[in-house]
């Protein structure tokens, strides 16, 4: 697949409305782009770009600035171990040579069954879980060689589906509130919102605020029990002061 399927591409649209700027969606539209194929593939990028009235060379310099992007297929599961001091300390080193050996792949290289991408990466700030990994973006700490196996075999199986989704799928809160510019109008597939109190909102003399909303399908509540990350269910509605356009979950 290349172009935003018609679902996605009304996502995008949605998102567009939010910002007063429509060049401001472009990396929530990306990560949209990403979670549909696994990857960001050149056709998609400019059908973004049509979306955004930006140039394909403009999309394409964005996504490439940013290493959570790739822009050259890859696994079902991109698998980053850390090697920072705190990991190296705890035997990041030997991780690392066990994954490699355990998939066959040196970092930078996909599995020829296409189920894992494997990464060196650099500080992933679970520290306190040394050496830890990162399964597309989801965090599993305490690991060693043996543990490793067990994840990726675990991966395999299927027995980790309801915690890691698929490469690409970097939230599962999708964002319908937006900010608006003073005096400007913001169009999208579902209508322009309402205005909004620019003074109100930062706490002027007409002390209103702005409602906002997520719509929660699953929370990433990270914990850890014997090195492995693990998500829980829940909804949340109203959530006030939730102004990024993507948290990770």
């Amino acid at each position: 697949m290349a172009r935003l399927t018609p679902a996605n591409e009304e996502r995008a649209r949605q998102l567009i409305a939010l910002y007063p700027h429509h060049r401001s969606a472009l990396i929530p539209i990306l990560h949209i782009l990403q979670g549909q194929d696994g990857y960001l593939s050149e056709d998609g990028m400019k059908h973004v770009g049509e979306l955004l009235g930006l140039s394909a060379a403009e999309v394409r310099g964005t996504a490439t600035f940013y290493d959570m992007f790739h822009v050259e297929p890859v696994g079902k599961y991109v698998v980053a171990v850390c090697t920072n001091i705190a990991c190296m300390l705890q035997g990041a080193y030997e991780l690392l040579e066990a994954a490699q050996d355990q998939l066959g792949i040196a970092p930078g290289g996909t599995t020829a069954d296409g189920m894992f991408t494997l990464e060196d990466a650099e500080c992933l700030a679970l520290c306190g879980n040394a050496p830890c990994a990162t399964v597309n973006w989801r965090f599993f700490g305490d690991l060693d060689p043996q543990r490793f196996a067990q994840l990726t075999e675990d991966l395999r199986a299927g027995r980790l589906d309801a915690e890691v989704p698929p490469h690409g799928t970097l939230s599962r809160v999708d964002r319908n509130v937006g900010l608006g510019a003073p005096g400007q109008s913001v169009h999208g597939a579902g209508g322009p919102p309402p205005p909004v109190d620019v003074a109100a909102a930062a706490g002027g003399p007409h002390d209103a605020g702005i409602e906002l909303a997520t719509s929660l399908t699953m929370t990433a509540v990270i914990a850890h029990e014997g090195g492995r990350g693990l998500d829980h269910t829940g909804t949340r509605t109203d959530a006030p002061g939730g102004t990024d356009s993507q948290d990770q979950r």
